[in-house]
């Protein structure tokens, strides 16, 4: 009786058709006309039912009856009016009265559900591009342009292939439910805890191994999430005890969670969402995203996981004994669940679609979890799946649709042009001025915004001047999307670190500062890629190679700095040095004289360090 109940509920009703029809549309592709709206308004369904109003405020059952109601009438509009709205022409055709109430209709409840879903951070961004639009002739100098009426507004936003109707509701379309959907299915078949059990017996018993352990497990949990919140909550409500238990204090292992986690939206293959957008906006297959990704995301793994080695030295800390490790469960016999990323790489690796890889991907999972009786779905676990899928990939949509407004403001206004050509006079012309304007640009709008709607918004307005300055395209997008990313952890508005220190019962301020101060070893690894596209998986095998290994080697040198050890204790000198050598590299071009200079420096510096140093200190207190 009970799951009866569960069944005829309208959020399991919702979840289901929203499933189904994700699924049909891979079997029978519709018009962009039909499967736009359709999933527009049944994500908008899904978040007014399960985020309804707060409670206490007055009349909020009837508030949320009538959004869902509003929702669905949107649907009936664009699904009666299909023949007009498909064939009619933009900016030629008449936009009737009831265009104009529906437009209206679904602005308003698009807004209700990011306030829901985000909060007011991304509805005040939204506003201020809606208010530019209307407003534009009374704004000074440069910003000045004609402005919309109200009836082109409306046809711009909810009738063309344009504002919601556009790329990136499109994205979410063919992309990011899937994704979604392989992440909720491969956590439900006990591929999350498999994750988090293997990092712990990798590293667990390494010096700082729970630290250790914690960035393995958000590494390996990045490949399957988007959102850096989620690795927190994930990872962190194992990983945070473990750290406070052997001398991190709450706010240091909150810190450490965060920063991890933060560095699975830039873990091929999922990568935050922002991946599937960036692919969109450079016309290039997923695959060759994917593949640029995996340099300068094991580069931010590995920076960190060098911080916690050599802070684990010198303070002893961190390291977990065996009684720690005990309650693990056995990783052999669940050997089989890592079969369905498997074959998510390999697919994508194989040039297969991005779609195909992840429906693949899952229907491994939902097979290989019956391989053994632990891990088999029970019906409740079905229909958790089914519900969880269509909330979270909700929560992606409803932000990804609503940015789609703020890139047509910033298209048919000609601000993103007019933008980067103000930005590019305002640092002098020159690329370093420029790019520290960008990383300032990228991190205020991180501030309480999802990665992936920064990330969009950076790359209309702050790519074309990267790319103006002779930054290769994808470079450029992958310098603000990077940033964008560490504004999760950069205060005074940083949601993975408050997150983390919910979790730890930490200082949220604190724990901030000090994920912040533990990312100054990632600031510098964008600058590398920019200046070297090779870091990208660009060029001969070699080559790539070699640009790898010395990224290693210059985010090594770059720790040493940062904390004062190798082997022991090194001066200020000593870490001047190894600062400079870090910069050296990480902004020479793979193969060029001062990059050959900087590798042999390195070489050289280290040899003294872990070496000769010692044996000198050794024969000193001999004498």
């Amino acid at each position: 009786m009970k799951l009866t109940r569960r069944v005829a509920n309208p959020r399991f009703l919702v979840a289901l058709a929203f499933l189904l029809f994700q699924l049909y549309i891979l079997y029978d592709p519709l018009t962009l006309q039909v499967t736009r709206p359709v999933h527009i308004c049944l994500a908008l369904a899904t978040v007014f039912l399960w985020q309804p109003l707060e409670p206490g405020r007055r009349w909020r059952k009837v508030v949320d009856a009538c959004l869902l109601t509003a929702a669905f009438a949107v649907l009936g509009y664009y699904l009666i009016d299909l023949a007009r709205l498909s064939g009619r022409m933009e900016n030629v055709d008449e936009v009737m009265p009831r265009d104009l109430l529906f437009g209206v209709l679904v602005l308003v409840i698009l807004m209700e559900a990011v306030r829901r879903v985000v909060g007011w951070s991304l509805l005040w961004v939204v506003a201020g591009f809606v208010a530019y639009g209307f407003l534009g002739r009374w704004f000074p100098g440069w910003l000045s342009f004609q402005g919309f009426e109200f009836g082109l507004f409306i046809e711009i936003m909810t009738m063309a292939t344009h504002g919601i109707l556009g790329v990136t509701t499109q994205t979410s379309v063919d992309f990011v439910w899937y994704f979604i959907l392989f992440g909720v299915v491969y956590s439900a078949t006990g591929g999350g805890q498999l994750f988090i059990d293997s990092a712990l017996r990798m590293v667990g018993r390494r010096k700082g191994g729970a630290a250790k352990s914690e960035i393995v497990a958000s590494a390996l949990f990045g490949t399957i999430s988007g959102s850096a919140v989620a690795n927190v909550v994930a990872t962190g409500i194992f990983t945070i005890p473990l750290m406070k238990r052997t001398g991190y204090s709450a706010e240091e292992a909150a810190a450490h969670e965060a920063t991890a986690s933060t560095g699975g939206q830039l873990m091929p293959p999922v990568m935050g969402i922002a991946a599937f957008v960036m692919a969109e906006l450079l016309a290039l297959p997923y695959s060759r995203i994917a593949l640029a990704g995996i340099i300068p995301a094991v580069a931010y793994y590995f920076a960190l996981y060098m911080i916690v080695d050599l802070k684990a030295r010198r303070r002893g800390i961190g390291t977990l004994s065996a009684a720690d490790l005990t309650d693990i469960a056995p990783i052999t016999p669940r050997l089989h669940l890592f079969a369905s990323p498997l074959v998510l790489i390999g697919l994508l690796a194989s040039d297969y679609s991005a779609t195909t890889a992840a429906i693949a991907a899952s229907v491994v999972a939902l097979v290989t979890c019956y391989f053994r009786r632990q891990s088999r779905l029970s019906l409740a676990g079905w229909l958790d799946m089914i519900e969880d899928v269509a909330r979270q990939a909700a929560q992606v949509a409803v932000p990804i649709i609503a940015i789609g407004i703020i890139i047509a403001v910033a298209i048919q206004s000609n601000l993103a042009l007019k933008f980067s050509t103000q930005l590019i006079a305002m640092s002098g012309g020159t690329l370093i001025g420029a790019m520290l304007m960008i990383i300032l640009g990228c991190i205020v709008m991180g501030m309480g915004l999802p990665t992936v709607a920064a990330y969009i918004i950076g790359a209309i307005l702050f790519v074309p001047a990267l790319t103006k300055l002779g930054i290769d395209p994808l470079a450029a997008h992958f310098f603000v999307m990077y940033y964008c990313v560490l504004s999760m952890i950069t205060p005074p508005v940083a949601l993975a670190s408050y997150a983390a220190a919910g979790l730890a019962k930490a200082d949220a301020m604190k724990t901030g500062w000090l994920a912040f101060k533990l990312s100054f070893v990632l600031f510098l690894i964008p600058f590398a890629f920019a200046f070297d596209p090779t870091l990208l998986w660009a060029g001969a095998p070699g080559w790539i190679a070699l640009a790898f290994i010395s990224m290693m080697a210059a985010t090594f040198a770059w720790a040493v700095m940062l904390e004062g050890y190798v082997n022991g204790v090194v001066g200020w000198l000593e870490r001047a040095l190894f600062g400079a050598v870090a910069l050296l590299i990480l902004f020479a071009p793979t193969g060029s004289r001062w990059w050959g200079a900087g590798c042999a420096a390195f070489l050289l510096l280290c040899a003294w360090a872990v070496w000769l140093r010692p044996r000198l200190a050794v024969t000193r207190a001999a004498a």
